[in-house]
């Protein structure tokens, strides 16, 4: 008989003898082979139980891994779609500019008028660009004050346009695919009439 981790084993010498099923000196039955057969079974369900645990952890990570594979592409996506926000808020100044040139008008003579024609096809092309990319601007004047896209630089006491309505534009705000760029700087009416 040899032992090994605390059960009793019995060695066969299995070309000369079967063992006895019962014992012959006590007349008991032997359950070394039952005793195997139990260990080996509670072993099989150790094993069964410890495998689900693992494919289930498995299946967690993969959709855990999944989730952040979709998150990551959708923050490159959205991060590619306003990139380019940046870049057009530089390009304001120089539209601004634009307006300003042509609301000063010129004189009257041939030079000042292709220059203004000149001035406004420009315009209209630098316009037409942002448009194509996205960009709108926010229509102010005579529109309703609404802080989430105009800033208001002064109220002016007058009766010409409803209580808090612009009146007028001192720069034009834009958006770019409906995100805010700048707000529109305007003035605001204010009567007594409201």
């Amino acid at each position: 008989m040899a032992k090994g981790n605390g059960k009793t084993e019995v060695n066969l010498d299995l070309d000369r003898e079967l063992p006895a099923a019962e014992d012959e000196e006590t007349g008991t039955i032997s359950i070394t082979g039952t005793t195997a057969d139990e260990s080996a079974a509670s072993e099989t369900e150790k094993l069964r139980a410890e495998r689900d645990a693992l494919l289930d952890r498995l299946a967690r990570l993969q959709a855990e891994f999944d989730n952040a594979r979709k998150r990551a592409v959708r923050e490159q996506q959205e991060f590619r779609e306003y990139a380019a926000a940046d870049v057009i808020k530089n390009f304001l100044p120089i539209l601004d500019s634009f307006e300003r040139a042509l609301k000063a008008g010129g004189d009257s003579n041939s030079n000042s008028n292709d220059f203004r024609n000149g001035i406004e096809l420009i315009y209209r092309q630098f316009q037409d660009a942002l448009q194509k990319i996205g960009v709108q601007p926010i229509v102010s004047v005579g529109q309703a004050f609404d802080p989430r896209v105009h800033e208001a630089v002064e109220m002016v006491d007058t009766s010409e346009v409803p209580d808090h309505h612009v009146l007028d534009e001192l720069q034009r705000g834009y958006k770019y695919k409906e995100r805010l760029l700048r707000p529109a700087m305007v003035r605001v009416a204010r009567n007594a009439r409201g």
